[in-house]
């Protein structure tokens, strides 16, 4: 009697925000089913944000799972932000429907994870569409999440830089002082708390 291979279920995982320095650290994981097909499916960084959301939308909807989750500046600064990333890919994975038989990361550091095999795979976001699709996922969710955050926090701009060390954003640092967003182990933040002592948290 002839047996059919069972198919791998392969689950990409990526984060966005490692280089940012305010705002929590976001990843995701997911699932795709096979034959699955996306025009412009690429590394989040290399399309457009309508091309971004667009994806979102096609991932979300034919996805076999998928999960994103998040690891707060309390946790980077603990952590660092290395691990701290890892770990917000750990919790994406806890949170999938369905159970993968190898996950593909994005990069070339990981914690195992469980009992689940996995390979890092520098520069997966461009070469695999699983890993694709999680740093589409990643991306978008982290980039609504600092927009939300802006309306608060208005003068670091961060509806536009989403927490990177634009000019402005350093500025705004130095005018106004941290946020409890800010992340404190961060060199330039350190810095700039050594330069300016008397800045209070917003």
């Amino acid at each position: 009697m002839a047996f059919t291979k069972r198919t791998v279920i392969i689950a990409g995982c990526d984060e966005a925000g490692r280089g940012c320095l305010a705002g929590p650290v976001f990843a995701a994981s997911v699932i795709l089913p096979d034959g699955f097909r996306a025009e412009g499916l690429n590394d989040s960084k290399k399309v457009t944000r309508k091309v971004r959301e667009k994806l979102r939308n096609i991932i979300i909807k034919e996805a076999v799972a998928w999960k994103v989750a998040s690891c707060d500046v309390n946790e980077i600064d603990t952590l660092n932000i290395l691990w701290a990333s890892v770990k917000a890919m750990h919790k994406a994975i806890d949170g999938l429907e369905v159970v993968p038989d190898l996950l593909q990361i994005d990069g070339n550091r990981f914690k195992p994870y469980k009992n689940i095999p996995h390979e890092c795979i520098v520069g997966g976001d461009g070469l695999m569409d699983c890993i694709s699709a999680a740093s589409i996922l990643a991306k978008t969710y982290r980039d609504d999440y600092m927009e939300a955050l802006s309306v608060e926090y208005p003068q670091y701009d961060w509806i536009n830089n989403k927490g990177y060390g634009t000019a402005k954003h350093l500025e705004a640092i130095r005018q106004y002082g941290c946020t409890p967003f800010h992340r404190m182990s961060f060199k330039p933040i350190s810095q700039l708390q050594m330069e300016f002592p008397q800045s209070e948290e917003v």
